[in-house]
């Protein structure tokens, strides 16, 4: 696993070349944001002791598995850490596929199995986790979240962009890292969110897939008139 350093308060950990996972430093440890594909679970539990706190959250941004993957794992590693996921995407890692009342007519394109994961705390828009404020971004899941470090502006988007190949929504499938696109659940919000993380002027912006930008302003902006 390559770990890198984000900003002061924020490393990227990677697995495959393509596949992230973050931990956020805070007073009392680490709030990790993804816990990566399955069999992830040592690696990010040996990322964090390497960094010298302890995990004491543990956030999972959307429904899909290369983000939840190592998560059932990694709690049973961490039983102290703290489990939080969105209202919305909570249901779906519980099986629930039931949409919401006057939620758009997505289709739903990947597994969602019942991981059996009792969450200790559900967020929505506004939330904050420790310094992180949590950011609704509806659209490549139904209830995908961002995560802003109020300390600095940096922003953590999930799979509302990906770097692979340079920086694109996920409001379709871009040509140079496609997958991310293929699999979103609802194409027109997923661009909405993209416009509304993109008005957070971020002052660096960390995705679930690629690199890390920093002063993402420009690149945000091409990448929302490619998706438009």
């Amino acid at each position: 696993m390559k770990t890198a350093r984000i900003s002061p308060g924020t490393l990227q950990l990677t697995r495959f070349g393509a596949v992230n996972a973050f931990l956020v430093r805070e007073d009392d440890g680490f709030t990790l944001i993804d816990a990566m594909v399955k069999g992830s679970e040592k690696g990010l539990a040996a990322a964090a002791a390497d960094a010298g706190a302890p995990i004491n959250r543990i956030v999972i941004t959307h429904a899909h598995s290369d983000h939840y993957g190592s998560l059932v794992a990694l709690a049973k590693l961490q039983p102290e850490a703290e489990l939080i996921a969105s209202t919305r995407d909570a249901r779906l890692m519980n099986g629930d596929k039931t949409p919401e009342p006057g939620e758009p007519e997505g289709k739903l394109r990947v597994p969602f199995p019942d991981l059996g994961v009792s969450f200790d705390r559900l967020v929505d828009e506004g939330d904050r986790i420790a310094s992180l404020e949590v950011v609704a971004t509806p659209g490549h899941s139904p209830g995908q979240i961002a995560l802003l470090d109020t300390r600095d502006s940096g922003l953590v988007v999930a799979d509302a962009y990906s770097s692979l190949g340079g920086l694109a929504t996920t409001a379709g499938p871009y040509w140079k890292f496609p997958l991310p696109g293929f699999v979103t659940w609802h194409r027109p919000s997923a661009l909405e969110s993209a416009k509304k993380l993109r008005a957070l002027d971020p002052a660096w912006l960390a995705v679930g897939h690629g690199k890390p930008i920093a002063d993402p302003a420009s690149q945000m902006d091409k990448a929302i008139a490619r998706s438009s």
